[in-house]
């Protein structure tokens, strides 16, 4: 009967009051200082960064107290300068906290080299084409001599040079294809020449 009294009791009632009081002045403590150490009010749009060099980025992240990290560089694209950025994540108009890394990729400084296979010789243009467009390669002017094998590849050449096989050549090089003619005659085309149905053709000496 004690107890039970002394739960129904005044003293009892007015203490539980002040517990209460005292257990949300607590909470309400509690929340303002996480909030506070969370930055949770906190909210900052990430800038669009693209094209930008690392001078600009650096200046203008550091107005906006965030910092950045540079991730692998990507394949070249020549719609952007050299070594400036683009692709970021976040991505441009997110909201962050402050100090939140923003990483970057960068556009490295030029295509990157390809190596020319080793087994193009004596293939069929109709067969080598294919496999060096696939590698990135642009395909230049055809030309023709004398050859028992006709539209073989007899060599690869690039701005006048021969191209070895196994050489590295920069991605989208235009690479000129020999070919044989099968007839004993010489004659020199190009795309152009070939796409309006039309070829140039010198005689030389039969064998």
């Amino acid at each position: 009967m004690g107890l039970f009294r002394f739960i129904f009791s005044k003293t009892f009632l007015i203490q539980l009051v002040l517990a209460g009081i005292v257990l949300l002045i607590l909470s309400f403590l509690t929340m303002q200082w996480l909030d506070y150490s969370t930055n949770q009010d906190q909210r900052i749009e990430v800038p669009d960064l693209a094209k930008m060099n690392l001078d600009n980025v650096e200046n203008r992240l550091e107005e906006l107290n965030l910092d950045f990290e540079i991730l692998d560089s990507a394949n070249f694209n020549p719609d952007y300068p050299r070594y400036s950025v683009i692709d970021q994540v976040p991505a441009p108009g997110k909201f962050v906290k402050e100090d939140r890394k923003i990483y970057l990729t960068l556009n490295p400084s030029g295509y990157r080299k390809i190596e020319v296979p080793n087994n193009l010789i004596r293939k069929t243009r109709r067969q080598v084409e294919p496999t060096l467009r696939s590698l990135g390669f642009e395909i230049g002017e055809i030309s023709y001599k004398p050859d028992i094998a006709e539209d073989a590849v007899l060599e690869l050449r690039h701005k006048g040079k021969l191209v070895n096989p196994g050489e590295k050549l920069m991605k989208t090089s235009r690479i000129d294809l020999v070919l044989g003619d099968g007839s004993g005659r010489y004659r020199e085309t190009n795309e152009d020449s070939i796409d309006n149905g039309g070829d140039t053709e010198n005689e030389v000496n039969e064998f």
